[in-house]
């Protein structure tokens, strides 16, 4: 990590000589980061020993689910929402994914952590001495960085869903930055994803702006436009009426005519015009193996996406993933309510699919 950041800078943001108090809360959730959080962030960084919790690796962690998202992690929310934190993290069990969180538990979406970075890289001595190669995300994130790498004229990957499609970039020295909806941030530093070097990464832009994470995404945003974005997980489903769906979503979405549908949200009298519809099918420019099936993609003409994945079939049943990523550039807008914002979507998506139909169920058992 010292051979990627400048220490220097960070200690320097940490030991408040900037002018402002900064400090951090980093909740290791009983995995495998809590020895390399203390040494790195207390011990070489000089944060106070009260910057982590959970350190301790627990075989059971702690009797809690170690996934670094709102729900799982609720007693970091709870504790950045008393606002005497300038940055939280938590980290998952086995240390690759990371949830990022301002001042009064801001919560960063890992879309917008990914495009932030992304845009931000010069702020790293490592991409300084490599150059920025590219950036991917898996195919259901948010397309916050497809704009990033627009923008700053890089190449850009989308990816079906796993790890393994980066790692073929990063190898053929084509990415740089990467990222997926489930919290992983990582760069090509290793081969995988690594939720210490993000919150690192986080701390050298913060020290290299001078802005908080709140003000860090509102400049992002107005430079960019925002991507509002949730996932909704239908567990448990049975498979036969899930399969069935997910058919006539496919016919749907890639029959011709489709494309330039209007689709209006009842509620609100919004209207999605159609831009494009398939079945994600990826291509790896790599070792031109081809990835089919990929999940149905809904693609709006604002640059608004809806997209469903389905997984498992086993005794459990099925689980319908419906991913809502929701554009907006008035940057007016950019500080609405999430929910707000993307309620017309869902509505579009949940009609289009009549997915409360075949699950049977009125609402998802989990939203992330």
């Amino acid at each position: 990590m010292k051979d990627i950041f400048d220490f220097e800078s960070i200690k320097k943001l940490l030991s408040g000589s900037s002018g402002k108090p900064f400090k951090l809360l980093l909740n290791a959730m009983h995995g495998v980061t809590g020895p390399y959080v203390k040494r790195i962030f207390v011990e070489e960084l000089g944060a106070g020993d009260d910057c982590c919790v959970n350190t301790t690796p627990l075989e059971d962690f702690g009797g809690h689910h170690p996934d670094p998202n709102l729900t799982y992690a609720a007693d970091l929310v709870k504790a950045m929402a008393q606002g005497n934190h300038q940055l939280g993290a938590a980290f998952d069990g086995d240390g690759d994914r990371n949830m990022i969180l301002g001042v009064k538990a801001f919560f960063v979406t890992p879309s917008d952590s990914l495009a932030v970075l992304a845009a931000n890289l010069e702020c790293i001595p490592y991409f300084k001495k490599t150059g920025v190669r590219g950036y991917a995300r898996s195919m259901p994130t948010a397309a916050a960085v497809d704009r990033v790498a627009k923008e700053t004229g890089k190449e850009f990957f989308e990816v079906p869903t796993g790890w393994k499609y980066f790692g073929n970039l990063m190898d053929a020295g084509r990415l740089s930055l990467c990222g997926e909806e489930s919290f992983g941030t990582g760069s090509d530093h290793i081969r995988e994803k690594d939720g210490v070097w993000a919150v690192l990464a986080w701390l050298s832009v913060l020290a290299h702006t001078g802005l908080g994470v709140e003000q860090l995404l509102k400049q992002h945003w107005a430079r960019f436009g925002r991507n509002f974005f949730t996932r909704y997980d239908y567990e448990g489903c049975e498979s036969d009426p899930c399969n069935k769906m997910m058919a006539e979503l496919e016919a749907k979405a890639i029959e011709p005519s489709f494309v330039g549908t209007p689709l209006t949200a009842a509620s609100s009298g919004k209207v999605y015009t159609v831009a494009k519809g398939d079945n994600f099918e990826y291509t790896d420019p790599i070792d031109n193996s081809v990835a089919k099936g990929q999940g149905i993609r809904v693609l709006f003409s604002d640059g608004s996406r809806v997209i469903y994945r389905l997984s498992g079939t086993g005794s459990a049943g099925a689980t319908v993933r419906l991913y809502i990523d929701s554009y907006e550039s008035d940057s007016s807008k950019h500080s609405l309510d999430a929910e707000e914002m993307l309620g017309p979507l869902v509505e579009i998506a949940l009609q289009l699919s009549r997915l409360e139909h075949f699950t049977g169920r009125s609402k998802p058992t989990v939203i992330t």
